[in-house]
């Protein structure tokens, strides 16, 4: 068995050309810039790249196929730049068993098997050229297309107020939205970890998987998982979803909950964290708060005996440290290679030899759970800063 790094939630933002993919997405975020910066910066060995139904995107695919820089692997997913992508689409439902609109991950295998869910994608939505989009068609029909094409599915941040499984989509339970024996992980998102999330007795079936997200090249790898697996391939990849043969999640890398942009509910206006009983801010007077991820799962938390869980490590990204700005981490890669050896490698000695001592303090402190942390919630991330400051 090896371990690998693996981030599968990652956005394009436009095409070799210019064309929006993920029209929040940062212009940077082509397909090229993603897999050269999360392979030789980031040192990650697996992507998900989930936007890859857009018919530019298999256009610049083959073209990399045609020219011996890609190539498909015998197990699934595509290898590139000593990189392994696995092609994945997210994409929103809202039929009419959702409360509100979910976001969903799938996966697939193959280019093929991409393309011809591309196509079928088509005639179900009205911009098949875009991220996200709302596909015109149930959970459940959604899911066994996946399953038809060999695919994994796998719903999205859910517990995020806006466009989730848990946060809008369903009044309580999954099962009003999908098949859970179609389902092959859940996504957890910034805002919530293992702990939180096996609050819910009907995740305890369900590997968790932690990913980035990522906007723009420096959110990648923001959150990510370890894979015990033979090989970085599609079919070892299910395998550690499913928990078989040996392969598994072995651990998961998430921010700290308090980091996240929604994880205490507060004004929106202002910004002052809300009680749960506050439905009017005391400070501004304003009326709508978004109810945060800690106050959401505490609603439909439900007993059971928790199971098994891999290790959930508090990881704060780098550009999260204070002091750490862009020439200075270009400076730390020019020594260790990929931000995966600043974080998990390099001993504190070396990198106060090449960083200001408070920020290898820093560094050093957010290994070891030691940094203090200002609640993120409303939209803004939580803040870092090191105990010992205090």
């Amino acid at each position: 068995m090896i371990r690998i790094f693996a981030d599968l939630h990652i956005h394009i933002g436009r095409t070799a050309s210019g064309k929006a993919v993920k029209i929040t997405g940062s212009r940077t975020l082509t397909l090229l810039n993603i897999i050269e910066y999360a392979s030789f910066q980031k040192g990650l060995d697996m992507i998900g790249i989930i936007d890859c139904h857009s018919p530019e995107i298999l256009m610049e695919m083959d073209e990399y196929i045609a020219k011996g820089r890609m190539v498909q692997k015998t197990g699934g997913g595509l290898e590139m730049d000593g990189i392994t992508i696995i092609p994945g689409s997210e994409l929103e439902i809202y039929d009419d068993s959702c409360k509100g609109p979910i976001h969903v991950l799938c996966y697939m295998p193959t280019l093929t098997a991409m393309k011809e869910f591309s196509s079928w994608l088509s005639k179900y939505m009205k911009n098949i050229q875009l991220s996200s989009q709302r596909i015109y068609v149930t959970g459940k029909e959604l899911q066994k297309k996946v399953k038809s094409l060999g695919g994994l599915f796998i719903p999205a941040h859910i517990f995020t107020p806006y466009k989730s499984l848990y946060g809008s989509g369903v009044k309580a339970s999954l099962s009003e939205v999908f098949d859970p024996d179609l389902i092959d992980a859940v996504e957890l998102g910034l805002s919530s970890n293992t702990m939180m999330a096996d609050q819910i007795k009907e995740l305890h079936s369900y590997t968790y998987i932690t990913n980035s997200d990522a906007h723009s090249l420096a959110k990648i790898a923001r959150e990510y998982q370890i894979l015990e697996v033979e090989e970085a391939s599609f079919t070892e990849l299910e395998k550690a979803l499913q928990g078989v043969d040996g392969r598994q999640v072995a651990e998961n890398y998430g921010m700290d909950p308090l980091l996240g942009k929604y994880h205490n509910t507060v004004c929106l206006k202002c910004h002052k964290p809300l009680g749960e009983e506050e439905e009017v801010c005391s400070s501004c007077g304003h009326k709508n708060g978004k109810k945060g991820v800690a106050a959401r799962i505490k609603e439909l938390a439900t007993a059971g005996d928790k199971p098994s869980r891999p290790p959930y490590i508090h990881q704060v990204p780098l550009e999260f440290i204070p002091g750490l700005g862009k020439k200075t981490l270009e400076k730390l890669l020019h020594y260790f290679s990929t931000e995966m050896q600043i974080i998990h490698e390099a001993p504190y000695e070396q990198l106060a030899e090449i960083l200001p001592t408070q920020v290898a303090e820093y560094i050093q402190a957010a290994r070891a759970g030691k940094l203090s942390l200002t609640v993120g919630g409303g939209g803004r991330y939580g803040r870092v800063s090191n105990k010992n400051d205090e």
